[in-house]
C-alpha cells in the first residue's frame, strides 16, 4: 500500500517532508510517493543519505499552494499543484493513503473536490488525539467546521464512536459532548439540540462534558465544533510547549533541581514523549472518501515519519469503509438530526413571518 506525501507542504518543505518521508520508507518499509518538484525532492532525498533501496517513488507537480493562499483559489488555478496530483493519485487508486502538512484549508477543499464524502456525511472533520491519564481520546472536529448544526455533531459522534471501536479498540467507547459544564442545562442552544438527540443513540453517549475530561480519560471521544475544537487544540500544544519550558528553567536554578533531574529523568522524558504531537503525526480527516491525514504546518521529519505509518495503518484498516459502516447503521439517528434542523429552520421562519 502507497502513500503519497505532498512534498511541498508545510513551514519546512521540502527538506522535512523529503526527510520523515524516507525514515518512514527506512524504519517502516512503507512505499512512499513524493509529490513535488522532483528536481528539489530527489536533491534532499540525497542530502538524506539516497533513496536508492528504499520503496521510494517520486512524482513531478509543478505548482505549489502556498500557506495563506486562498482554498478555492488553489482548486481553480493550480491544477498541478503537489496537493491535487496526490489527492489525483489517490483518486485513480495508484496510491492507498495522502499525507500533507500543506495549506490544511486546500487540503480539505481539494479532498472533498477529488475525493468526495463519504455517504452520510455533510462536513468532513479533523479528528486529533490527546493523550489521557487512561490512554487516548479522539476530540472531532479540530478545526474543519467553524459553524455547525445539530446534526453535523451527529456525524461527528457517529464517525468518532467508529474510529474508537477499531483503532483505539474500545469495544463500548464512551462519546461526550464538550460543554461548560456537565449539567443538560448548560451550553449553548447547538449543545443542548445535539444533546437531545444522542441521548437517543445507539452509541455510548454520556452526555455532556468539560474541557479537564479531554485528558480525565471520562471520555474515549469529545464532540465539538470546529471553532471550539481548533481553540482546543492550539491551548493544549501551547500548554505542551510551556510545560517543557518551564521545566527546562526550573532545571537551571540550582544544583538541586539538576539533580533530582538525574532520578526523575525517564519519568519526565516519558511524559514529554506524550505531549509531543510528533509522536502522533498528524490528524485524520474523517468523512472523505479515502485515507487523509493532515500534519501540523510545523511538521518535523520524525511527525512526518509518523504520519505516513498512521496513514498507512488506517489504509491496511480501510478506515473509510468502517466510517460508512457506521453510519448506515445509525441512519435513524442521522435522521433525527436532521428532522431536528428542519424543525428549527421552521420555527426561525415563522418568528421571520410573525
Amino acid at each position: 500500500m502507497k502513500i503519497a506525501v505532498d512534498a511541498m507542504g508545510g513551514d519546512f518543505a521540502p527538506r522535512n517532508i523529503v526527510e520523515g518521508a524516507l525514515l518512514a520508507a527506512r524504519e517502516h518499509g512503507v512505499p512512499v510517493v513524493l509529490v513535488g518538484e522532483e528536481k528539489a525532492t530527489r536533491r534532499e532525498a540525497e542530502r538524506c543519505g539516497g533513496s536508492d533501496s528504499l520503496p521510494l517513488t517520486f512524482i513531478q507537480a509543478s505548482e505549489v499552494v502556498g500557506m495563506d493562499e486562498s482554498p478555492l483559489t488553489a482548486i481553480r488555478k493550480k491544477k498541478d499543484s503537489s496537493i491535487k496530483v496526490a489527492f489525483d493519485l489517490l483518486k485513480r487508486g495508484e496510491v492507498s493513503g495522502v499525507v500533507s502538512a500543506g495549506n490544511s484549508g486546500a487540503v480539505l477543499a481539494t479532498a472533498v473536490y477529488v475525493l468526495g464524502k463519504l455517504k452520510g456525511v455533510d462536513r468532513p472533520a479533523i479528528g486529533t488525539i490527546f493523550p489521557t491519564l487512561k490512554g487516548w481520546t479522539l476530540l472531532l472536529d479540530a478545526g474543519a467546521n467553524v459553524d455547525c448544526k445539530p446534526f453535523h455533531l451527529v456525524q461527528f459522534a457517529i464517525m468518532g464512536d467508529a474510529y474508537a471501536r477499531y483503532i483505539l479498540k474500545k469495544d463500548r467507547p464512551c462519546v461526550g459532548l464538550l460543554s461548560n459544564g456537565e449539567e443538560e442545562s448548560k451550553g449553548n442552544e447547538l449543545i443542548r439540540e445535539t444533546n437531545a438527540i444522542l441521548k437517543k443513540s445507539s452509541i455510548g453517549y454520556i452526555g455532556p462534558v468539560e474541557g479537564r475530561d479531554i485528558f480525565n480519560g471520562r471520555a474515549d471521544v469529545v464532540i465539538c465544533d470546529g471553532f471550539v475544537g481548533n481553540a482546543a487544540l492550539k491551548i493544549c500544544e501551547g500548554l505542551a510547549e510551556a510545560i517543557g519550558e518551564m521545566i527546562r528553567q526550573e532545571l537551571e536554578v540550582s544544583l538541586r533541581a539538576k539533580i533530582g533531574y538525574l532520578f526523575a529523568r525517564h519519568a519526565v522524558n516519558n511524559v514529554k514523549k506524550k505531549l509531543d504531537y510528533s509522536e502522533y503525526g498528524g490528524a485524520p480527516l474523517l468523512g472523505i472518501d479515502g485515507v487523509v491525514i493532515m500534519g501540523h504546518g510545523r511538521s518535523s521529519a520524525k511527525a512526518v515519519k509518523n504520519a505516513v505509518r498512521l496513514a498507512h495503518e488506517f489504509a491496511r484498516n480501510n478506515l473509510p469503509k468502517l466510517l460508512l459502516h457506521n453510519l448506515e447503521e445509525n441512519q435513524d439517528l442521522q435522521r433525527l438530526g436532521a428532522k431536528n434542523q428542519a424543525k428549527v429552520w421552521e420555527e426561525i421562519k415563522e418568528k421571520i413571518i410573525k
